[in-house]
């Protein structure tokens, strides 16, 4: 009769005494997750853009993309991290892992973009221009709109694999979840408490970004029934 008053007492008594660093961790990997998807998905757009129509440029460009996509995270961030102050440039533990998911997520969403702008008709884009439509223009009302709902779900579990990949930048001294949660164990000795508090806390990350992009898809895959 009293084990589970002890067990709701063992937890209440360590949430009291790491709940702090174990919201500082969530906190952080957010704040970090959000800053370099963000960036991520801009810059890979970036390259997409920039690479079209320009050979040299696109090769340039596809040597950053092959790179990054074919290195392991875990080695960008020791050569941004620790291998930085080498070539003059020394960040902070937090901006160096921000800035190395950043880049490793653009490489990826660049081709996820790449994949969606091959997607459009090649008849559509045809037609704009023998109509005399601006390449601004066609980006923004022709190809935008069919590709939007082809790249979300590729998109969605790129960002649930990125907040994933977040916890190597424990390996970088920065403060997120698995940091935290570290430091928990190796200094109270407590091992499943702070373990299953992690899982539970990417799960539910990953879940809220996963119906994120259901409902974004929906709306989308509506909004094009109904323009149709």
């Amino acid at each position: 009769m009293d084990m589970p008053a002890d067990i709701v007492i063992h937890w209440a008594d360590f949430f009291r005494q790491h709940g702090a660093d174990l919201a500082l961790g969530l906190w952080t990997t957010l704040h970090i997750c959000a800053v370099a998807v963000s960036a991520g998905i801009l810059l890979g757009f970036m390259v997409e853009i920039l690479s079209r129509n320009h050979i040299l440029r696109r090769r340039i460009l596809r040597v950053y993309i092959e790179i990054f996509r074919g290195t392991p995270l875990l080695v960008q961030l020791y050569l941004l991290y620790f291998g930085g102050p080498a070539f003059g440039l020394s960040l902070e533990a937090d901006t160096a892992g921000t800035v190395g998911l950043a880049l490793y997520a653009g490489a990826y969403f660049a081709e996820i973009f790449r994949a969606g702008f091959l997607s459009i008709p090649a008849g559509h884009l045809e037609a704009a221009h023998s109509l005399g439509i601006s390449p601004l223009r066609i980006l923004w009302r022709i190809e935008l709109p069919q590709m939007a709902g082809l790249i979300v779900p590729p998109s969605v579990n790129q960002i649930i694999t990125l907040m994933k990949d977040s916890a190597v930048l424990s390996i970088i001294t920065v403060t997120e979840m698995t940091k935290q949660s570290t430091r928990i164990m190796n200094e109270s000795f407590i091992i499943v408490e702070p373990l299953c508090l992690l899982a539970l806390s990417y799960w539910l990350l990953s879940s809220l970004a996963g119906w994120a992009g259901r409902c974004l898809e929906i709306r989308l895959t509506r909004h094009r029934s109904l323009k149709k």
